[in-house]
């Protein structure tokens, strides 16, 4: 009789949000994974992977197994031609050098889907696919510090955010991967299924809490602090100590006894970026977080972020994050937490 009534229940629900995965050559395993069980805990009442509340397919140009980059492989479950009307597409992306190996029909599906309003979830390097369809330019992504200089090379008409875990823009909803993947997931289903059933599937996957788009784990350019060159380890440390009080390359480079030639030079070749470069980068990265953290103003900010006035620094920030830091703060303090 239960099982009767679970089919029954199958057919008589209309779910609340449908999803489609896409999975580019060489795909990572652990986005996949996170987004779609998070999907799977809110799609049913008990842990029965019902496709109750929630849908999803696995589409694909055809049926062939598609590897991942660990080597475990997936079988699509059905073809673009065959595939059904969907809420969000998720791409997820893998190794960057398989990017071309992405079949043309996955970028002419994309295209129409996102003609027709679907939105558009990419996962990893997966914005690469979608940037790569031309559905980036002039938007916002969340990239990977990793892969950021990678992206800025390929796609310079798209905006690059790094040490956030999710960016909405223009219906194209972005993360650079790993866990983050899951609180993207939550973030939707909250929307579409309720806070109670959005937040479900987080107990079972053993997961203390819901992060928000700003909520990062490693400091920016903590990468920078291991990169293996001592000059740029020793900087980055002296940079994050000075927020407040930034001071010139020369200075910089006697603190570490060494010549601004040779200091911009490893930095170049690290950072892809100058040592003053990566400073003001940092400082408005710090800024930021204290516009979402603090109730201090923002022309306190700005000073305590080492820039000369509050102008200053909401120019540099618009440059950097596309927005002003006032518009910034009410834009997602406006938002549930």
């Amino acid at each position: 009789m239960s099982d009767l009534l679970s089919a029954n229940l199958n057919e008589q629900v209309d779910p609340d949000v449908r999803f489609a995965f896409i999975l580019t050559p060489a795909f990572t395993i652990l986005p996949l994974a996170g987004f779609i069980d998070a999907v799977r805990h809110s799609s049913d009442e008990a842990d029965r992977s019902r496709q109750i509340f929630c849908h999803w397919d696995v589409l694909s140009h055809d049926m062939a197994p598609i590897r991942s980059s660990c080597g475990l492989s997936i079988t699509p479950w059905k073809t673009y031609d065959g595939a059904g009307e969907y809420d969000y597409i998720v791409i997820v992306g893998g190794l960057i050098d398989q990017l071309d190996e992405i079949h043309a029909d996955t970028f002419e599906f994309l295209q129409k889907q996102h003609a027709l309003g679907t939105k558009l979830v990419g996962l990893c390097t997966g914005s690469f696919a979608i940037a790569k369809a031309g559905l980036l330019n002039g938007k916002r992504a969340a990239i990977h510090a990793h892969h950021r200089p990678e992206f800025m090379a390929m796609f310079p008409e798209s905006i690059p955010i790094e040490n956030e875990l999710y960016v909405s823009d223009g219906g194209i909803l972005t993360c650079p991967g790993g866990t983050a993947a899951i609180d993207l997931a939550v973030e939707i289903l909250i929307e579409r299924c309720g806070r109670s059933r959005g937040m479900k599937g987080l107990t079972a996957l053993v997961v203390d809490e819901h992060r928000m788009a700003h909520e990062v784990g490693r400091l920016p350019f903590q990468d920078l602090e291991e990169c293996g060159n001592w000059r740029v380890e020793q900087a980055i440390k002296i940079m994050r100590q000075k927020l407040r009080e930034p001071d010139t390359t020369e200075h910089l480079a006697a603190m570490l006894g060494s010549t601004v030639r040779q200091l911009n030079r490893v930095f170049l070749k690290h950072a892809k970026a100058t040592p003053q470069e990566v400073w003001r980068d940092m400082r408005l990265q710090h800024a930021r977080w204290r516009l979402m953290n603090s109730k201090r103003t923002v022309t306190q900010i700005a000073y305590e972020c080492g820039f000369s006035d509050s102008s200053h620094f909401s120019r540099w920030f618009k440059t950097r994050f596309g927005e002003t830091p006032r518009t910034y703060r009410e834009q997602r303090l406006a938002k549930p937490r």
